[in-house]
């Protein structure tokens, strides 16, 4: 019983942290499932599975505090889902040990302006009165899919930050970005599932806790301010990129 319990655990703070950061979750499972024993390829295709419940919970969430910008969400999932695909198929052509290294300096550098950069409350832009570049969003979204065929990272690590780039306040930002992974993570899960790497023992242990999860995120988010929020998608996307380097080189990182 504790062994469970210790599992719907696992599942909340999981979701927690994927709903506040609009990351899916994909970063922190797959190294879960692969420290509880599941072959990596399993975890991964579990992991995608896992996320598309993690995404949803969340983007039910912000969708009742009215923070997702749907048409840049669904802009970002159209062109995301083809690079996806393009990405998985690029692993037999690319060294995805190079690639982690270049990517992850890359996102550290990313992470830092993101630090640096200023963002608005909420309470001060209205989410109808952002002006986007609607035809720079089908890019980011493809160069996001790319990145997470490629290398097995969540869209949401390049989402958050081009669409802070274009303009969205970061709580916008993490909202759309969670909306956005429930169409790439199906996509991915649908793929996993047709190649057996989908595991679902695993999902009826983990995905209560990461559905209950993802909505406290969603709160907890609301109630952060926008720099507190910003700041600290900064250091968790930094975290991130130092993993993706370490494992790039080669070392045994979880």
């Amino acid at each position: 019983m504790l062994k469970y319990l210790g599992y719907f655990g696992v599942g909340i703070f999981i979701g927690i942290l994927a709903a506040l950061f609009g990351l899916g979750g994909g970063f922190l499972i797959v190294p879960t499932l692969n420290f509880l024993g599941v072959e990596i390829h399993h975890a991964v295709g579990t992991s995608s599975a896992a996320v598309v419940f993690t995404s949803l919970s969340s983007a039910i969430a912000y969708h009742r505090q009215r923070r997702i910008h749907y048409k840049v969400g669904l802009l970002i999932a159209s062109t995301a889902v083809v690079g996806a695909y393009m990405g998985a198929w690029m692993t037999s052509f690319i060294s995805s040990a190079q690639l982690k290294v270049i990517f992850g300096v890359a996102l550290i550098l990313v992470a830092v302006r993101i630090y640096r950069k200023k963002t608005a409350e909420p309470s001060e832009v209205r989410l109808e009165d952002v002006e986007v570049d609607y035809r720079l969003v089908p890019v980011g979204g493809f160069f996001a899919g790319i990145a997470s065929g490629l290398l097995g990272v969540g869209g949401g690590i390049i989402n958050v930050p081009f669409l802070t780039y274009l303009g969205l306040p970061i709580h916008y930002a993490v909202a759309t970005s969670s909306f956005a992974i429930v169409f790439t993570a199906t996509a991915g899960t649908l793929k996993h599932y047709a190649l057996g790497n989908v595991e679902a023992q695993w999902l009826l242990l983990l995905v209560p806790g990461l559905i209950i999860g993802a909505q406290l995120g969603a709160r907890m988010a609301k109630r952060i301010k926008a720099m507190s929020l910003k700041n600290g998608f900064a250091v968790v996307m930094a975290l991130l990129a130092l993993r993706m380097i370490l494992k790039g080189l080669g070392y045994a990182v979880p």
